[in-house]
């Protein structure tokens, strides 16, 4: 599909995550895609940043001429969207990533049923996003390459029921909000127990960074990884004896719930 029309509605940070991606990976060249992008910020952060990829605000014009169309905006603006363009979808591939915004309704507001619904995460702008997606009715299996080889250019890929979504909403959509909250805290100990804020706040990323590293490329269980670095007696089990007493455990796993039940209320 290198040689498709693709036009991506919003030009925010998930955009500019996802596009600069296929194009540094040559998912899609520069000259097949166009950007509708109405904020005069948004315009010049891709006028600098990415001037080989025309940006402007003709939404009606540029679905047109399109073979895909990803809806990069909030999920308030996706029938406004659909409704400036309704005489223009029919035989597109069109991808949203409004967090909540069901396949039903998109389906209803864009009048078929080739709609592919996608829940990237914030890492995705430094290539390490951690995406799933869903399929309606109609999406075909070449769609799906596409997504999935586009997708990748940020980072790690997964299809998924419908149904599962608000549980990745609650994993990897807000996960990285708890990893930071887990990063600060550590290095918060470590200011505690004597060491500069940027040495504790560099050996905390890193570590979170090499952890999880390991885990995804050893393919060992965590807690396996967690028993090899708890000696006898040692630093680390006393460590984790603190943790186990303050809940941790079950705290983390009570907010993935909580944001899971939040994702299906905002519906």
């Amino acid at each position: 599909m290198r040689n498709k029309c693709l036009t991506v509605v919003g030009g925010g940070q998930m955009a500019r995550a996802l596009l600069c991606g296929m194009l540094d990976k040559g998912v899609i060249a520069a000259s097949d895609v166009r950007v509708v992008e109405p904020s005069h910020s948004g315009c010049d952060w891709w006028a600098k940043n990415r001037p080989d990829v025309p940006v402007g605000d003709n939404l009606a014009s540029d679905v047109a001429e399109s073979d895909i169309v990803i809806l990069a905006v909030k999920p308030y603006v996706i029938p406004k969207v659909a409704n400036q363009s309704a005489s223009f979808w029919d035989g597109k591939l069109v991808i949203s990533i409004a967090a909540g915004v069901t396949l039903e309704t998109l389906c209803s507001l864009i009048g078929h049923d080739r709609v592919v619904r996608v829940m990237p995460n914030t890492p995705s702008l430094v290539g390490a996003g951690a995406s799933a997606f869903c399929v309606a009715a109609d999406v075909a299996a070449d769609d799906k390459a596409w997504i999935e080889s586009s997708l990748q250019s940020i980072g790690v890929v997964a299809e998924v029921e419908e149904s599962h979504m608000d549980a990745v909403t609650a994993v990897s959509g807000s996960g990285p909000a708890y990893v930071c909250l887990i990063v600060e805290a550590m290095a918060d100990g470590g200011v505690f127990a004597g060491l500069p804020r940027d040495l504790a706040m560099k050996l905390a990323t890193q570590t979170v960074l090499g952890t999880a590293k390991m885990i995804a490329e050893t393919g060992r269980h965590p807690g396996e990884l967690k028993d090899s670095v708890a000696s006898p007696g040692g630093t680390t089990i006393a460590a984790l004896r603190v943790l186990e007493q303050n809940g941790l455990r079950r705290a983390l796993i009570d907010a993935v719930v909580a944001a899971a039940n939040r994702s299906r209320e905002l519906k």
